[in-house]
């Protein structure tokens, strides 16, 4: 039977590394079994129903030698536990058995479906809600396709274990185990003969199977690569047609595909061989067995009912013994793509008690903050670079209503502040306040309710411009969207197009305009109305018409809240209440525009002079 070509996420799975088979991997891996608990009893009634399944399947043989024997000596068939029966009435039961097994295996794979699908559904539903809830610091050190990896490939590889490998073990041991016993009780001579054939099977079976993993292994490899072409292409085919290279990303490809081609040839030829010399051992094995049984049956020793029954069971064992080699790689899979997802999910969310925190009652929520921040004393490290000082005690008061534009060197702390104001991440030192109280004393989901960024890069989801605006406030009406949109001088390119509000957005906003995406991402921050206010760099990319009219409805957004602006041009932020300079991740300046403007040597006029074309001699030209 020829076989089909492995897919992707055949390959995909088949690249999963293989855990060793001891007690502790193990003990994780059953530990997933809470998920089946709530829908146990259909998992055992499942497996009830392959069990009668496979015993029935154990019968076929037994009855189709009985009815043979009644077909050359009538009357003289005899079926354990019902007696002699004649032709007729060992057909009907043999048709009644098949019946019976086919019912039984319906019932069984919708059993097992049913409960795995459920099952999974749970913990794919675990596996995003913990990845989502998971600190900055996490996602700070990982790769997004091997996070999307854990959700997708690895809980794709319990899937089979759970909905096709558990039935086929169950179902194959009951084969093996009781073929062996049937076969033992009709011949124990030709049993011996049988039992001698199968070492050549398996021995085969290991052989083969090493080198096929290998070569698919190597075929999954180059597949990667001529995945990774394409990505590369797409993502920058802008400058791939800008530099009219279609012709040389099409030969990378080319390439590529011919070692994907060369791997796939070689794993086939390997199966083709496999599949060839397991056909020649398995019939070659079922001829030796026929030729001894025959002169077992020429001499009276067996009838031929019981040679057809021994034959038959001859080709379960044999099946069964087939199967084990590859249920013993999908288990060991199993396990890994067990173990990576049981990290994710022991993984500790960003809710959790977070160490160091203050030992203090959160006392009761305001319905709205008043917006005063203060930073006392604040030093922070990212994780991923702990060598790395970002802030050095910084302290830095902000009122409620003020506008405090964070200026200074790349590199300074600017945005640094703000993540640790929306609590991306905790000082390593010092204290955040917010409205008097320490920041970790609020929830986190009510404090980042209260706050709303306008970044430079806007990023949209793939929907529609309402679905991207009613993001700020899930649940608001149309009039509520339209309103906001019109703050944001929004509404009129919106109504402009044909399908208005219902317009798609394209993937990442890429059919919108900058300045659109802009005033959308306005437009999402006014409808939810936060008492504090994040603008970084919100116009540092836009044409002067697109910057005139998002900087129109920023000034309409910063109305009545704390804002925090981070700028590199400094002409936009000329109109703040307070302009606080970093450098190094300290404040080495603090004042309005025209106070740092005024001192000689300070570091804000010393950027000034290099933006608007005063050079000051002591600024150095990498300072911007």
């Amino acid at each position: 039977m020829a076989r089909r070509s492995p897919s992707a996420e055949d390959l995909a799975l088949d690249r999963l590394p293989k855990a060793p088979l001891n007690r502790e991997n193990l003990r994780q891996t059953l530990a997933l079994a809470r998920y089946i608990r709530p829908y146990r009893a259909r998992f055992y009634a499942g497996l009830a129903t392959l069990f009668v399944s496979a015993s029935l399947g154990l019968a076929f043989p037994l009855l189709a030698g009985s009815l043979i024997d009644a077909a050359l000596h009538p009357g003289q068939a005899m079926v354990p536990g019902l007696g002699a029966l004649r032709l007729n009435q060992v057909a009907l039961l043999l048709a009644a058995s098949v019946m019976l097994q086919a019912l039984a295996s319906f019932n069984s794979a919708l059993a097992f479906n049913r409960v795995g699908q459920s099952a999974l559904a749970d913990l794919r539903r675990d596996c995003y809600r913990r990845l989502i809830s998971l600190p900055m610091a996490f996602f700070g050190s990982r790769r997004v396709g091997e996070l999307t990896s854990r959700v997708s490939t690895d809980v794709a590889q319990i899937e089979g274990a759970l909905i096709d490998a558990l039935p086929q073990i169950c179902r194959q041991v009951v084969f093996l185990l009781g073929g062996i016993t049937m076969i033992a009780l009709t011949s124990g001579r030709l049993t011996a003969v049988m039992l001698g054939t199968l070492p050549l099977l398996i021995a085969a079976a290991v052989f083969f199977g090493r080198r096929l993993r290998r070569f698919s292994r190597e075929t999954q490899d180059q597949l990667a690569a001529t995945n990774t072409i394409v990505e590369e292409t797409l993502q920058a085919i802008a400058s791939v047609k800008a530099f009219a290279n279609e012709a040389f990303e099409l030969g990378r490809y080319e390439r590529a595909n011919v070692r994907v081609l060369a791997a796939a040839l070689g794993a086939a030829r390997w199966r083709a061989v496999f599949v060839a010399f397991f056909i020649m051992a398995l019939f070659g094995g079922i001829v030796i067995v026929l030729w001894f049984g025959a002169g077992l049956l020429q001499t009276g020793e067996i009838s031929p009912g019981e040679l057809t029954r021994f034959v038959l069971y001859t080709t379960f064992v044999a099946g069964a013994m087939g199967q084990a080699a590859e249920l013993f790689t999908q288990i060991q899979k199993t396990v890994g793509a067990t173990q990576r997802v049981r990290e994710l999910l022991r993984e500790p969310t960003e809710i959790e008690l977070v160490p160091g925190a203050p030992a203090v009652e959160p006392g009761p929520l305001p319905g709205r903050l008043k917006g005063e921040v203060s930073f006392e004393a604040v030093s922070f490290r990212y994780p991923a670079r702990p060598e790395v000082s970002v802030l050095n005690d910084v302290t830095l008061t902000v009122r409620p209503g003020e506008r405090i534009a964070l200026v200074g060197p790349s590199g300074a702390g600017k945005s640094t502040l703000t993540a640790l104001l929306l609590r991306f991440y905790d000082p390593e030192n010092g204290r955040l306040l917010i409205d008097g109280r320490d920041a970790r004393t609020y929830p986190l989901g009510w404090l980042r309710s209260q706050m709303a960024i306008v970044p430079q890069d806007v990023l949209l989801f793939g929907g529609t411009i309402a679905e991207n605006i009613v993001y700020g406030r899930p649940g608001a009406d149309a009039a509520a969207i339209r309103e906001a949109a019109r703050l944001a001088n929004a509404d009129d390119f919106i109504t402009a197009f044909p399908e208005g509000y219902e317009t798609l957005v394209g993937d990442r906003g890429i059919k919108l305009s900058g300045g659109q995406r802009q005033r959308i991402a306005i437009a999402r921050a006014i409808l939810k109305n936060p008492a504090i206010l994040i603008l970084d760099e919100a116009t540092s990319s836009l044409d002067s018409e697109s910057e005139r009219l998002v900087q129109v409805a920023l000034d309409r957004l910063m109305q009545g809240r704390t804002t925090f602006i981070v700028a590199h041009r400094l002409a936009t932020i000329r109109t703040a209440d307070r302009i606080a300079v970093l450098d190094a991740g300290k404040v080495v300046e603090l004042g309005t525009h025209d106070e740092l403007s005024a001192k000689t040597d300070g570091l804000y006029r010393r950027l000034s002079a290099l933006q608007f074309g005063q050079p000051d001699s002591g600024a150095p030209a990498d300072r911007l």
